[in-house]
């Protein structure tokens, strides 16, 4: 698979193109810096790195892995440079009391199908190696959701579980309060992990 990360050069977006990077896939690293996309890359052992705008074009799978107060501005950006191509929204708006998710309204500016996923995993985790947990993902459309499936499959221990519509996000999204909630109480680093499915 060709996956674009669009904010590559953060935490999350570094971490992911590393996990991919291992699996074979070829990694593209997005940001608004080409130069900074370019050394990222070379540190993420990922195929390359270039402007936002031209890391998203010609691949199978973009990324948005930007902060959550950039997701929004940065999609309408680059609408016209990623098309039809599917897009993988992985922020969460930890303030947000909208009803809606930052998914849904990234899906909004685009003209291509968004599914959203892996909001349950943890940037510093990702980073060590592939997380002993599962991994979720929600969307509208067969096949861009089967496309983040397999994408997740690659960078967990666990399981990449389909957790439905689009609309499901909104929940995927407030389960990263959830999971930084119990880590500042617990003084932990949780994950998840779902029992009583059968096993794929």
């Amino acid at each position: 698979m060709k996956v674009a990360i669009v904010g590559g050069t953060g935490d999350f977006g570094l971490a992911l193109a590393r996990r991919l990077a291992e699996a074979g896939d070829e990694v593209v690293i997005g940001s608004r810096d080409a130069e900074r996309a370019q050394e990222k890359a070379k540190e993420a052992g990922a195929a390359g790195g270039a402007a936002n705008e031209d890391a998203v074009r010609d691949v199978d799978l973009v990324v948005l892995a930007t902060r959550a107060d950039a997701t929004l501005s940065t999609a309408a950006d680059l609408a016209d440079a990623i098309g039809t191509t599917p897009v993988l929204s992985v922020a969460s708006d930890l303030r947000s009391t909208d009803a809606v998710s930052l998914a849904q309204r990234t899906r909004d500016l685009l003209r291509g199908p968004v599914v959203a996923g892996l909001h349950s995993l943890a940037a510093g985790k990702l980073t060590h190696g592939r997380p002993d947990e599962d991994a979720f993902v929600c969307g509208d459309d067969d096949e861009p959701k089967a496309l983040a499936l397999e994408l997740a499959a690659k960078v967990v221990a666990g399981r990449a579980l389909d957790a439905g519509p689009l609309a499901s996000a909104r929940a995927l999204e407030g389960m990263t309060a959830v999971i930084v909630n119990l880590n500042k109480r617990y003084k932990g680093h949780a994950g998840i992990r779902v029992t009583g499915l059968p096993d794929a």
